[in-house]
């Protein structure tokens, strides 16, 4: 149903290097770079940051974040240690086990604040 989601960023390449080490840990490469944009993808890109000079830290209490489906465990695994290199984690991976489903996840927050989660759903 969504086709494609961008984030507004503070400093393009601060940014990118924190995207392509928790994107890559999913699959997506740097597919497209301008000089105010760069998107993230498989085939084409599907996560684009945006560059927003002056853009204040997103204060936590905005609610918004973005979950991105892993294969496995594995991959949210890389994807938060890949986090913890360039970024801050808010949420270890873990099972999180809810009335309607069971799925592991770890949240992690970018440079500018931007909530993204990367979440699977195992069989067991």
């Amino acid at each position: 149903m969504i086709d494609h989601i961008s984030v507004g960023v503070s400093d393009l390449e601060r940014s990118a290097t924190f995207y392509e080490a928790t994107l890559g840990a999913l699959g997506l490469t740097r597919i497209v770079t301008r000089p105010r944009t760069i998107g993230f993808g498989k085939a084409y890109p599907e996560f684009w940051i945006n560059l927003r000079e002056g853009m204040p830290h997103v204060p936590p209490e905005s609610g918004v974040h973005i979950c991105l489906r892993a294969k496995t465990t594995a991959e949210v695994d890389a994807f938060h240690a890949a986090a913890l290199s360039v970024g801050v984690s808010d949420g270890s991976p873990g099972i999180r086990p809810h009335d309607r489903v069971r799925y592991y996840a770890a949240f992690v927050l970018d440079p500018d604040g931007n909530r993204i989660e990367a979440v699977t759903f195992p069989a067991d």
